[in-house]
């Protein structure tokens, strides 16, 4: 299987070399280049930093990739990046799970704009990437590694971060409109500007798909479960003086989508009428103050993440089967300040309020509620030209099972002006238990935080003026205390106690390590090549139980990403991509395999006009079979065309 997954690489190279593509400045330094030519990113150290200056590995998706990709949800863009793959239980809109590494999917942090999107309703407090859709998501940054002493509980495998399109300077006007297979259509509209010192971006876009089964239809599915959703995204930034301002910014999502079930007589897996919606409303609103000239940077915020959700059986009694409302509320402060010109410092406080209510069949309601406050500080030390490094502390205090202190460190070198790039990091991660997990019905009072200490090195090394891009990377991570749902036979002793239905406890442990190849090819300017390759072993290791040693569900070995993008002379823009995964195991015990699958995507685009630009892309191009999770469908081939306006 390796050899086919490198010569599947290394045909591509040889067919299609790519070209660099410019990085495009805003005014929020998000997307602009540091003094090597450096993308900015801003996940890594939470403030802009240059990427040859962050010691961690992490992959930018910028507007050029996200509108050549011409995908319709975030989940289709991340499973493309290293080290990444993603599970759907069925089409557009069904809950998606994304697994960083091989650490669990409720292991990772979801951000858009800087807010953290996990759901304190959800069983394991993860976000459901299946409800959010590119819409007007310009950038995507995705950190792999441990990642708490920054961004707290859950960064375990990683941190997704989703950005929205920013404010401009002049008046800009972006919409697109989009027609395909099953009655899929979507429309988007951005109108983004600056009027005095006010500063704004708002759009909205709709989506809807009459979609594919859930339940396989090569397995007997016939009836399709359709998708709906309508969002919204607000970016509005006042500048009061030269040193002060306000920010606010909002996200809206609300979707519907068909779900299948275990019907009645048989309660096999098969067609139902039962459906979800799901509600996500997320709010921010924040001061920032410059201090000495801007030597230190203040930001006082307020962040609100609520979710509603609520499945619907019309055929079952009672009809609602289950109601989830997750509420997160963060005040916070962070600090950056320039110490001198090769020190630089970030810190800041947290203090963090969840609360959840959930209710099955119209049951009696579960109510749960946690507090945490944090502190955390970061050092990023430059002694010499080309060497960085980075090192930072955390500690939280859960107002339920105590305090959590958390450390990393990394180190990034160049020792011939960004031609070789040397990089490692040691970081930790925690993940706190869930509501659900301390306080429902099931709940566990003596939880402690999931634990997990990883470690990456890598090196990058640029040739032929940036024209030939390789880089390797190699991850271990240790993660104990893994929270599992346990079984209570009688008698009910010890954490089982009034538990008859079982119970949550710290009992597993898991290892994953792996290495993450990719290579860039930029021979000329219109032609750009980038292919990666990802081997992942994450195994269970959690000692004297039955899947000791057991590969970790849903977590494909192998995967192989390759794309190429070209820019014809007259205008035209065309491109492919093809997604290789290997098998995986749908039970923790092994007993069942989902197989591997191959996918090619092509793409193509063209102005009509300066403003007008007519694009269209087939989605799976040979009709693969494929599953990502055991019984759920997966789409074949399919086909949409669109239009692009731009003023």
């Amino acid at each position: 299987m390796t050899k086919t997954y490198l010569s599947l690489i290394a045909a591509l190279a040889v067919a299609a070399p790519a070209a660099a593509q410019e990085i495009r400045d805003n005014a929020n330094a998000v997307t602009t280049q540091g003094s090597a030519g450096d993308t900015i990113v801003v996940t890594a150290n939470r403030t802009a930093t240059p990427i040859g200056r962050v010691g961690q590995s992490i992959t930018v998706l910028d507007a050029d990739i996200i509108r050549e990709r011409q995908a319709q949800s975030v989940s289709d863009l991340l499973r493309t990046v290293p080290g990444v793959t993603i599970a759907r239980n069925g089409g557009v809109g069904t809950s998606t799970s994304v697994f960083i590494r091989g650490a669990e999917s409720d292991q990772t942090v979801a951000l858009i704009d800087g807010v953290k999107l996990n759901d304190p309703s959800s069983t394991g407090g993860s976000y459901n990437f299946g409800n959010l859709l590119i819409g007007n998501i310009e950038r995507i940054e995705v950190l792999r590694g441990p990642s708490s002493v920054i961004w707290g509980s859950q960064a375990i495998g990683g941190v997704v971060n989703l950005i929205t399109t920013q404010p401009t300077e002049k008046l800009t006007v972006n919409a697109r409109g989009e027609y395909g297979y099953r009655d899929t259509a979507q429309g988007v509209v951005n109108i983004a500007g600056k009027a005095g010192p006010l500063s704004a971006s708002a759009g909205g876009g709709y989506f809807r798909t009459d979609g594919i089964s859930a339940f396989n239809e090569d397995r007997g599915g016939t009836e399709k479960d359709g998708y709906r959703n309508y969002g919204a995204n607000l970016n509005l930034n006042l500048a009061i003086t030269d040193a002060i301002s306000v920010d606010a910014r909002g996200y809206y999502s609300n979707g519907r989508v068909g779900i299948d079930g275990f019907p009645a007589p048989t309660f096999a897996f098969g067609d139902t009428r039962e459906y979800g919606k799901t509600r996500d409303l997320i709010g921010y609103g924040g001061l920032n103050v410059a201090l000495f000239d801007g030597a230190l940077r203040n930001r006082f915020g307020y962040a609100r993440t609520d979710t509603r959700r609520r499945n619907y059986d019309p055929d079952g009694t009672p009809v609602e089967t289950f109601a989830g409302d997750g509420d997160n509320t963060r005040l916070e402060y962070q600090g950056v300040a320039d110490i001198m010109d090769a020190v630089q410092a970030t810190f800041g406080v947290e203090r963090e309020v969840s609360r959840f209510t959930s209710s099955s069949y119209g049951g009696p309601e579960t109510v749960g509620r946690a507090r945490i406050f944090s502190v955390y500080g970061q050092v990023s030390v430059t002694p010499v030209v080309g060497l960085t490094l980075t090192g930072g502390a955390r500690q939280d205090d859960h107002n339920l099972f105590g305090g959590k202190t958390s450390l990393a460190g990394s180190g990034v070198y160049s020792p011939n002006g960004g031609a070789t790039t040397l990089r490692a990091s040691y970081s930790e991660g925690f993940k706190a238990p869930t509501l659900y997990q301390l306080q429902s019905e099931y709940g566990n009072a003596a939880l402690t935080p999931e634990r997990a200490k990883g470690w990456d090195a890598g090196v990058t090394q640029r040739a032929l003026d940036g024209a030939v891009e390789a880089s390797a990377t190699y991850f271990h991570r240790n993660s104990r205390d893994l929270i599992n749902f346990i079984s209570c036979p009688a008698p009910l002793t010890g954490i089982c106690t009034g538990r008859p239905n079982g119970t949550y406890d710290n009992v597993a442990r898991a290892t994953a390590e792996g290495v993450e190849v990719g290579i860039t090819l930029r021979p000329v300017e219109p032609l750009r090549f980038q292919a990666n390759y990802s081997w992942i072993d994450a195994e269970n290791r959690s000692a004297g139980t039955a899947n000791f040693g057991r590969k970790l569900v849903r977590r494909p070995s192998q995967s192989v990403n390759a794309s190429i993008d070209y820019r014809w002379p007259f205008g035209l823009e065309t491109g492919a991509t093809v997604t290789s995964v290997g098998s995986s195991f749908d039970t923790a015990n092994n007993s069942r395999k989902v197989q591997g699958y191959v996918l090619a995507d092509i793409r193509a685009a063209v102005p009509i006009t300066q403003q007008v630009q007519v694009y269209g892309r087939v989605e799976n191009l040979f009709d693969e079979q494929s599953e990502t999770i055991f019984r759920y469908g997966t789409y074949g081939r399919a086909a949409y065309v669109g239009v692009r306006l731009s003023y």
